[in-house]
């Protein structure tokens, strides 16, 4: 009986390892892979989103001047809650450098969003759609900047997932994230890839 009861126990142990290990895994931060994927395209895009604000700054001048004030005020009420949140980023040098060279290559990439060229996919990469009334050396040089941009984003999802210490199998779900944030800073009448594989233009 011993010896049954001794079995049954070193084959009981490996399987509640197991387990345990697999509900280790299954755990995914949502959440907090959301707000640092928002944080991390939103810099990114910046430029994009400083043209924007010069628009709207244009017609918005002297509210902004008449709010200036109690703006201010509000800051320096709440410093340290500022630099708390600044230190919650998801932030390491790698994950640096990789932003700093998607922001330096979207200028580049943009005209051929707006041409129709390339397009947000829904893997969280970009495509090229078409190569219509491109130059050959325009043609390699889209080419060149897709590979590159390719390269830079899965190296980031990756980056992401270390410095979370996410699973490298829960890989494709930072992707999907960061995907959807993709297409939803899109411009209208680009080209984004919808969940069923169907292109269109954004409205």
């Amino acid at each position: 009986m011993r010896m049954k009861k001794l079995k049954l126990a070193l084959i009981s142990w490996p399987l509640l390892f197991v387990f345990s290990c697999l509900t280790i895994n299954i755990y995914f931060p949502e959440a907090a892979v959301q707000k640092t994927a928002e944080e991390i395209v939103d810099e990114i895009r910046k430029t994009d989103k400083k043209d924007k604000e010069k628009k709207d700054t244009i017609s918005q001048e002297d509210e902004i001047k008449k709010s200036s004030l109690s703006q201010r005020s509000a800051f320096l009420l709440v410093p340290s809650a500022y630099a708390q949140q600044r230190e919650e980023q998801v932030s390491t040098p790698k994950i640096r450098a990789l932003k700093k060279s998607l922001g330096d290559r979207f200028p580049k990439l943009r005209p051929f969003f707006d041409k129709g060229n390339i397009g947000e996919s829904n893997d969280g990469f970009i495509r090229v759609r078409n190569e219509t009334g491109l130059a050959l050396r325009e043609k390699a040089s889209l080419r060149n900047l897709v590979k590159d941009e390719n390269k830079d984003r899965k190296d980031l999802y990756a980056e992401v997932a270390v410095a979370m210490e996410i699973a490298s199998k829960q890989r494709s779900r930072i992707q999907k994230i960061f995907a959807g944030l993709w297409i939803q800073d899109a411009h209208s009448g680009w080209w984004i890839q919808e969940e069923s594989g169907e292109w269109i233009k954004k409205k």
